[in-house]
């Protein structure tokens, strides 16, 4: 199963960019998302996103799965929004998010993880005045980013595991485990960064 912070390797022409002008894309893409007040620009803005996922030839499961963990928060939030400010806005609100969010998808997608880490070292070095160790940030990037994948991967098994028990799938039967795993986990990730002499 794919998850949105692994590299799905290829020779597209969104692969062959270099990670700090997709990284440039992305954080312009954030600034502007502001700029965006109508249906039409939306859904100008979703095509584009997707598009990208055209060019870069990822299927069109890789944006459902990319979309799932959000999927009840973007349901609630277009509701809410919705009642609230009516649906045009709420069109709005929701679909940039989704677009934000499947532009990440994208970069991950097409991007090494590596090589994103060495775009953010080689900036922090430039910082170094301030007391901030690059190496430190290219670690602490490197495990927040595949802690996403470890925790949807944790998700998949209290789900599989509990389906293949039987149970009812409730709220509070799928957080508990899925929590204490993810501490779990957690802990292990921490003894080990100590053992290397990271506890500091």
């Amino acid at each position: 199963m794919m998850h949105a912070s692994l590299y799905r390797p290829g020779n597209s022409v969104l692969h062959r960019l270099p990670a700090g002008l997709k990284l440039s894309v992305l954080l312009a893409a954030g600034g502007c998302s502001i700029l965006v007040r109508t249906p039409t620009q939306t859904t100008t803005a979703l095509g584009c996103v997707l598009l990208g996922y055209v060019v870069a030839r990822v299927p069109a499961r890789a944006v459902l799965q990319s979309l799932r963990p959000l999927l009840w928060v973007i349901l609630a939030l277009g509701l809410f929004q919705a009642l609230i400010m009516g649906w045009p806005r709420a069109f709005v609100i929701v679909g940039v998010i989704v677009a934000l969010v499947l532009l990440a998808n994208l970069v991950t997608l097409t991007t090494r993880t590596s090589d994103l880490v060495d775009v953010v070292v080689r900036l922090s070095r430039r910082v170094r005045f301030l007391g901030m160790r690059p190496e430190s940030i290219g670690l602490m990037l490197s495990l927040a980013i595949r802690a996403v994948s470890l925790v949807a991967e944790l998700a998949d098994r209290v789900r599989e595991a509990q389906q293949a028990r039987g149970h009812t799938i409730s709220p509070r039967a799928f957080a508990v485990p899925l929590i204490v795993g993810a501490l779990r986990r957690a802990d292990e990730i921490g003894d080990a960064l100590a053992a290397r002499g990271y506890d500091d």
